[in-house]
């Protein structure tokens, strides 16, 4: 006897999955047996769910309907089985997530440590890479994402603004002993300047306005941590994000120049899967990384629009 409700799901499964072959490779069953539950359940129902041929499949309007409802309904049952599970137990399980690599800093791995202490029973699996990443399709958790552009964040996801972090313009004492210290934009054609990827200029922003200043580059990296790490070497001036003055390995060696302009102001977004119910172990992170962040030096809280 097939059972009823693992018919709706595997009904579901062929509809997202695009054909019956899709559908049994996730389901782990094979195409027949896929076959066999979606006959039941247009049997059961006694109308034609899909239109189906050897090459596409569609619904028709009364499987449209019977989609949805399946849909609404499959979720609620997961969701209430997820609160139920969840009572009376601490946060628990594997939370992937991917950061910047900025964000790989000593100040980042305390604020994880921080965590960890307080959710022995949470893993954290943390990826840094400078590059969007699918969450969906990679199996992310979460997502720390920096933009100052909020509409290049990924639809369908949510993303909650976290914090601000400027970034400010830098060079070490030892390169600003030997070369002297810009006092305008301008001054900066007579420096050597570490380009961020391929620019070839520098967007400042001060009391006058607006400067866009071509750099004479000298080097170029495509990571803020090589940015911040070649400005310590003494290389030339680098912008950074202001947090990594803080840093211990920069504090008492980068300075900033050219204070009363800002070079770029990013965000910090939380950014997940939309999803009815947040896993325990996901809102624990979430609720934490809110509290935490306005605490750091140089970061500033945004609130949500």
């Amino acid at each position: 006897m097939v059972d009823t409700l693992t018919s709706i799901r595997v009904f579901r499964q062929v509809v997202e999955s695009g054909s019956f072959a899709s559908a049994a490779d996730r389901l782990d069953l094979s195409p027949a047996m896929v076959s066999k539950h979606v006959m039941q359940v247009e049997k059961r129902l006694g109308v034609r769910l899909l239109n189906r041929n050897s090459r596409t499949l569609s619904l028709t309007d009364p499987g449209k309907i019977y989609f949805e409802r399946c849909k609404t309904i499959l979720d609620d049952l997961e969701q209430t089985e997820l609160e139920l599970s969840a009572q009376g137990n601490a946060p628990r399980g594997i939370l992937r997530v991917t950061c910047p690599s900025w964000l790989a800093t000593l100040r980042g791995a305390e604020m994880l440590a921080t965590f960890r202490d307080r959710y022995p029973e949470i893993l954290l699996d943390v990826s840094y890479e400078d590059r969007y990443i699918d969450l969906v399709e990679e199996g992310y958790d979460l997502a720390l994402r920096v933009t100052d552009s909020p509409d290049s964040l990924s639809a369908g996801l949510i993303a909650r603004p976290l914090a601000q972090v400027p970034w400010r313009v830098t060079g070490s004492r030892q390169y600003l002993k030997r070369k002297g210290i810009p006092k305008s934009p301008q001054d900066l054609a007579s420096h050597d300047c570490i380009a961020v990827a391929s620019s070839s200029s520098w967007v400042l922003h001060g009391p006058d306005g607006k400067f866009e200043v071509p750099i004479p580059g000298v080097l170029r990296y495509r990571t803020s941590t090589g940015l911040a790490h070649a400005a310590a070497a003494g290389i030339g001036l680098a912008p950074i994000p202001a947090n990594y003055l803080d840093e211990p390995a920069f504090k008492d060696v980068l300075v900033p120049v050219l204070t009363e302009y800002a070079f770029r102001e990013t965000t910090i977004y939380l950014v997940y899967v939309s999803r009815r119910y947040v896993p325990l172990k996901l809102r624990a992170f979430i609720e934490f990384l809110l509290e935490y962040f306005p605490a750091l030096p140089s970061v500033k809280r945004k609130s949500a629009r």
